[in-house]
This record gives structure tokens, sequence and C-alpha cells, in this order.
């Protein structure tokens, strides 16, 4: 099925998905040999436009590597965390002065609350009320002192007249952590860990929701026109993925390593080289893709029993060969702003792209009555808006100071991309094409069971955007308390991660079970499809659950540097266990649509299980004596 990932990764791919927040320095050798050669060339481009000698001095403002942040708990690049499909251990991020000042004030905070440095407001002490000593009792995070401890008093040497706007200075905050760290003096509680796994998850939840509602939009759209229509979407939607968007955003992962190291060694104009480069490798793949599509109703007449869902499938994928530059440039220019610490900036262009698409859907579809192809239409739009609008940011906002103008050596070491992003991508096309094989199995047993599996599956999607953000952001925070040798305040975060992560899969459980009736009246009027959904609707229920929970065991793998397990998991899972039983249940014991959800139900638990025993039985102390490897190694 169609899980209509945001732009990061699909379900169950071990990434941290963020380009996020990175965690323990690991360095890429093939990457540095790359961008070695890079800087070397500097002073022989003369002849590139754009791209003086000057463009290749490092720049003293933005120190390479951030200044060992990567180790702190509060050195997150706040603003989101930033998903990858990529499995490759990443370099440790460049932080831009902003997440500096906030990560030194979550540092404070931290410290704080371990009586380390002294309270942020002194005064008079007075007897708090009820109120005040409920909510410090439920949502405090100060820790109380520890025995023998010595609280800091009012008159502690640790603030001066010169500290008292900033709370203590850099250098000084620097040697309390080292030290607060080496005597173990630090932890946590589980309202710090919820608090900022919540504060890490929420725009993450916004960016997602807003970039899936633009294939939605369509589904909604199209499902009111016709059973048949609905199927074909679902087909389209489907070919698009394992054709197109698995491979092109496998590969620009690289970026997410090459554009990284490019901006932290202070040559900022290879940013945009490297993207420069991935576009246009990826432009000249995409006409093999074009091609494909083009004739695709060829090659899905044979692939389906309904030659009118083969036609309609086929006609949308001709449209959409009009969007391939539109997601190209946007998955390359995405990663341009995010490797100068602008992560909130595709959010900001999908506030504006989302409520458009959605406008003209409905424009094209019904107010010009332009019918099933307007759907596609409307895509195509959207999406070669998207990097316009990325652009504009860049140019009137913020982010051109990494872009030195075009050059032909954008048409070199493409290799170096291939190489990095390789495993990543196919690690991502298997794991897609397992949910997809779904919907082809689903629309043999009819047009029907083909719309109920497009609805069931964007009914899926829709409520994985909350459990993957979330398994982001407990990857970011737990990775970077395992970087600083904190395993109990990793563990904390791991069990909110685990009750967060319930919550969200019993909220999900409760909606679709009570409106198992109400749900398809979103998507479709016809009877039959509705009567099938309810049917099954149930299943996709339990399953959410699992799904919830598989995601948060995901994010605490990648945390812990251990995201080699998830990958194999997922694929024994969808492959031995999941799919046989699909294909047992649906056409060996006749259960049909039903079937091939139970099958993934049981697989999803099967998941669970596996990475959730390997987190209990897996020794996070020997994750930080690896971490400090890495970091040595560095």
């Amino acid at each position: 099925m169609d899980r209509g990932r945001p732009i990061e990764c699909p379900k169950g791919h071990d990434s941290m998905s963020g380009s996020g927040p990175r965690r323990m320095l690991s360095s890429s050798p093939l990457a540095e040999l790359a961008l070695a050669d890079d800087i070397a060339a500097c002073s022989d481009d003369d002849d590139d436009a754009g791209f003086g000698q000057g463009d290749c001095l490092p720049h003293d403002d933005f120190p390479g590597h951030g200044h060992g942040m990567y180790r702190r708990p509060s050195g997150v690049a706040y603003g989101a965390a930033r998903p990858v499909f990529n499995q490759q251990p990443m370099d440790e991020p460049f932080l831009t002065p902003l997440e500096r000042k906030q990560s030194r004030k979550a540092e404070r905070s931290l410290l704080r609350d371990n009586h380390v440095l002294p309270p942020k407001h002194h005064g008079q002490k007075r007897s708090p009320g009820l109120g005040a000593r409920i909510y410090r009792r439920l949502f405090s995070t100060k820790l109380p002192p520890a025995d023998g401890e010595d609280r800091p008093t009012e008159t502690s040497p640790l603030l001066n007249s010169a500290d008292a706007e900033s709370g203590l200075g850099d250098e000084l905050l620097e040697e309390r952590w080292e030290e607060a760290v080496a005597s173990g003096r630090l932890r946590t509680t589980w309202q710090r860990e919820t608090k900022t796994v919540m504060a890490y998850s929420a725009p993450l939840i916004v960016t997602f929701f807003l970039q899936y509602s633009i294939n939605v939009a369509g589904i909604f759209t199209v499902g009111r026109i016709g059973t048949v229509e609905l199927g074909a979407v679902s087909l389209a939607n489907m070919t698009m993925s394992i054709s197109c968007m698995a491979p092109f955003q496998g590969l620009a992962t690289s970026l997410d390593t090459l554009c990284a190291q490019a901006y932290g060694s202070g040559h900022r104009h290879l940013v945009g080289l490297q993207c420069q480069r991935m576009a246009t490798f990826l432009l000249c793949l995409s006409g093999p893709v074009a091609l494909l599509w083009l004739f695709s109703e060829d090659i899905i007449v044979h692939l389906v029993p309904d030659p009118e869902s083969a036609r309609l499938a086929g006609l949308y994928l001709r449209v959409m060969i009009f969007a391939i530059p539109g997601i190209i440039l946007f998955e390359t220019g995405k990663r341009f702003l995010q490797a100068q610490g602008l992560f909130r900036a595709t959010t900001y262009v999908l506030l504006v792209a989302a409520p458009t698409n959605v406008f003209i859907n409905w424009l094209l579809v019904w107010k010009l009555g332009m019918g099933f192809v307007g759907a596609p239409i409307a895509v195509v739009i959207t999406e070669t808006l998207l990097p316009v609008l990325l652009v504009l940011y860049v140019v009137f906002i913020d982010g051109s100071q990494c872009w030195g103008g075009f050059s032909k050596r954008a048409l070199t070491n493409w290799w170096v991309m291939i190489r990095l992003a390789l495993p990543g991508m196919i690690m991502v096309e298997a794991e897609w094409l397992a949910f997809e094989i779904m919907t082809l199995l689903a629309s043999r047993f009819g047009t029907e069971y083909l719309a109920a599996q497009s609805v069931l599956a964007t009914l899926a999607t829709i409520s994985y955007q909350i459990p993957f953000p979330l398994s982001i952001a407990a990857s970011t925070r737990v990775a970077n308390l395992i970087g600083a040798g904190l395993v109990d305040a990793a563990k904390t975060t791991a069990r909110v991660t685990f009750v967060a992560a319930c919550l969200v899969g019993l909220f999900n459980l409760t909606i679709y079970s009570t409106l198992r009736y109400r749900l398809p009246i979103l998507f479709t009027d016809d009877d039959e499809v509705i009567a099938l959904v309810a049917q099954i609707l149930p299943f996709v229920a339990i399953m959410q659950v699992f799904d919830g929970l598989g995601a948060g065991a995901h994010g605490l793998l990648r945390g812990i540097g251990k995201q080699s397990i998830g990958g194999p998991a997922n694929l024994i899972a969808y492959y031995v266990i999941s799919l046989p039983i699909s294909l047992a249940l649906a056409f060996g014991a006749g259960w049909e649509l039903e079937g091939l959800w139970v099958g993934v139900m049981i697989g999803m638990v099967a998941v669970s299980i596996i990475e959730y025993t390997y987190l209990l039985t897996t020794d996070w102390h020997k994750a930080v004596a690896e971490a400090a490897a890495r970091n040595a190694a560095g």
C-alpha cells in the first residue's frame, strides 16, 4: 500500500529520518574524500561562473563541528528533527548560532534541575499553594537533591553581574557541564523527557500532515467521482512510489552526508554544488521513468483484471510525468536548506502549498468539470509550486549564502552520491514494494475491493503521521543522551517513547473502531465500498497499536546506534511472515481483502516483538562505549 510518507521516510526504514540532529560523530571516508577533491578543485574553478577562490575560504563565524555539541542532550538542532532514509551513521551536524544559543539555554535548564547551577529566579521563597504543588508534582522537571549533595546558594560565585542576563558564560557553562557529566550528577525526569520529545515532534507532525495532504486531497476528490476512479488512483500511486519516489528519495539521502560536510567545512558554496549534482543526476534518471509512465497502461493492464482501472491509472501517470522535475528539485532544495539549519523552511512552504493544492483540486475536478484528469493536473501544479516557493524563500528570506551559481562541476562525481545512497535506496524500495503488492493483490478481487484498499491504505497512512515524527524525536533525544554518556536518562526517554507510542496507538484504535462506518463516507458514497472498509477497519485499528509501537522501536534503535537491526527485522516481517500469511488467508482461506490486512497486522506484531526484545536485552552502556569510540575516531 502507499504509505505516502511525507518525503522523508517510509515506515520501518532505519534512518534518522530527520535529516536530523545528528548525534554521534561518525566520519564517512567516502564523503570526506569527495569533499577534499571539491576543495582542492576550488582554486582551479576560476572559469566557473559564481565560484571565486574567496568562496572556498572557511567562515570563522561558523565553526566546523559545532564545538562538540553532538555530545550534549540539548545539542539537537532545535526546530524539529530532520528525517532521512539513510541508514549510515552521519557526521556530527553543524550547529547554527541560533541552535547553539538554544542548546546552551537547554543545558542551563538541565543543570539547574540537577542543582548544579542556582535557580534561575532568586528571591524570598513563599509557601506554594495547592494548585502550584499539584502542578509541580505532575509537571515539574526539577529533581530532588541527592543525599549529601550541596545545593548552590545565592552567594555561590557561579554568577556575576555580567552573567545576569545569560545565566552563565559559555566557558564556565562548558566547565560545569563536563564536571557534572564526569561525576554522574546529571539525571532527568519523565516530565522533562516528555516535554522534550513532544517539542521535537510537534513541528514534524504539522509538516508531515501538510505534505501528505497533497496526496490525500486527490484521493478525497476522485473518490467522489466513482469506485473505479478511486481504485485507479491507488494503482497510480503504487506505481509512482516504487518507480520514482522510493529510488529518487533514496538517492537524495546522500545529500544529508555530503551537504552537511560541505557546510561544516566552511566551504558553503559546495552545498549548492552537491545539490546541483544530485538534481542533474536525477533529471537524467527521469527519462526512463517518464518512458515507463508513458506506456504504463500497457503494463498495468496485465497486472489487474479491470481494463478501465488500468486505463485511468495510465492516464494519471502520463499526466504526472510533468511533476517529475518539481519532485526532484523539491527533494534537493529541501536538503539544501536543511544543511544550513533552515529546517522550518519546508513547513512554511507547505503552509502555502497545501491549502493551494486543495483549492486547485476543487477547481479543476468539480468547478471546471475536468473530472478524473483534474486530480493529477492539480498534483502537477502543486509539485511544481513547491520548488518555486523554496527558491523564493532562498532569494528573499534566507539560504542564499550557500549558492555560488551554476557550475559545470555538477556533471562530475556522481558515483560518490550513488555509493553513499545505494544501500538505503535498496532497503526503501524493498519495504515499499512489500506494501504495494497489497494493492495489486486487492485488485484481483474486483474494483470495489481495490477502492476499499485505497481507503484503508490512506487511513493507515494518515494515522502514521503521528508515531513516525515521534520516533524521529525519540531517535534524536536518545542519540544525544547516549553520546553524552547519560544512559539512565536515555532509558527514561525510551520509557516515555514507549508510553507515548502506546497512547497514540490506542487513540487511533479508538477513532477507527468507533467511526468505522463514518470514515469511509469521507472518501466515497458507494455502499459496497463503505461496507468493505467498515468490515476490515477493526483489524486496521488493532494494527495501529503495533504500528505505533514499531515506529517507537525504530527510533530507539536508531538512537542507540543499532539501526542495522530494524531493516532486517522489517524485511523478515514483511516477506517471511506478513506476505505469506496474507496470501494464505486471502486466497487459501478465502478471506480476500480481510485476509491481506490480517497478515499485515501479524507482521506488525512480529516487528514490535523482535525490536523491543532486542532493546530490552541489549547493553546500552556498550552503545555509549561505541559512541565514544566513534567520537574519538572523528
